[in-house]
């Protein structure tokens, strides 16, 4: 039973309380000094799936992870969009530094397909980041992603409603995000590894504008076909 018990400790993958264990793998900061400062210096978990919780897309999401899209495409990895709500503003990423030779969007048709793009997008060793707005996920399945993230060393951030907020998920970070009344971002932190969910913050936004669809252009278009909607 000791070596038993041994052997998981010595799991890096084990929570251990407000301990954080020298084998973890390095954080990527937030880019945030107050949110890195709340999240214990942690910043996003690499080798990890992270959730953003949220009621709908526009409130300042995108530049909370911006500051991650400018140091990932600057790496020369690539950073795959799956299934965002908008097209992303190709011009508009530019003119913020990321490097759009590395970033991927990606269409998927169901959820069969979606499992198995952000899982093989996880594991493969190009990959730096991979965002992704599902409908819908079972814990069964973020247990799958999350093991695809800890073989490829990759950083994952979902995009998820804040009605899961009450569910139980194996994400190794959640964050509830919140707009407030003066432009700004509330971050309420409901879970993070090597600490105590409660803690908050509020981060300022140079903007923060709802793009609309018809607005926007295609950051890359692959080799598949155009997908024409019924």
């Amino acid at each position: 039973m000791s070596d038993l018990l041994n052997s998981l400790l010595d799991d890096a993958r084990l929570w251990r309380g407000h301990r954080q264990l020298a084998t973890e793998p390095t954080p990527e900061h937030t880019g945030f000094a107050t949110l890195d400062k709340e999240l214990g210096g942690l910043g996003w978990p690499r080798g990890a799936l992270s959730e953003c919780l949220l009621d709908g897309p526009g409130i300042g999401e995108l530049q909370l992870v911006l500051p991650l899209l400018q140091r990932m495409t600057k790496r020369q990895q690539c950073v795959f969009w799956v299934n965002p709500p908008f097209t992303p503003y190709a011009p508009a990423l530019a003119r913020a530094d990321v490097d759009l030779g590395q970033v991927v969007l990606v269409r998927t048709e169901n959820q069969p397909d979606l499992l198995w793009t952000l899982e093989n997008c996880l594991r493969s060793q190009a990959t730096g980041l991979v965002l992704a707005w599902p409908d819908s996920l079972a814990a069964r399945d973020i247990r799958r992603l999350q093991l695809a993230a800890e073989a490829g060393q990759s950083t994952c951030i979902l995009f998820r409603s804040r009605q899961e907020a009450c569910q139980s998920s194996p994400a190794a970070l959640r964050l509830e995000l919140v707009p407030d009344d003066r432009l700004g971002l509330k971050v309420n932190i409901l879970k993070r590894r090597g600490g105590w969910p409660g803690q908050g913050c509020r981060l300022a936004m140079a903007a923060r504008v709802q793009q609309d669809m018809t607005e926007a252009s295609t950051v890359i278009h692959g080799p598949w076909p155009d997908h024409q909607s019924g």
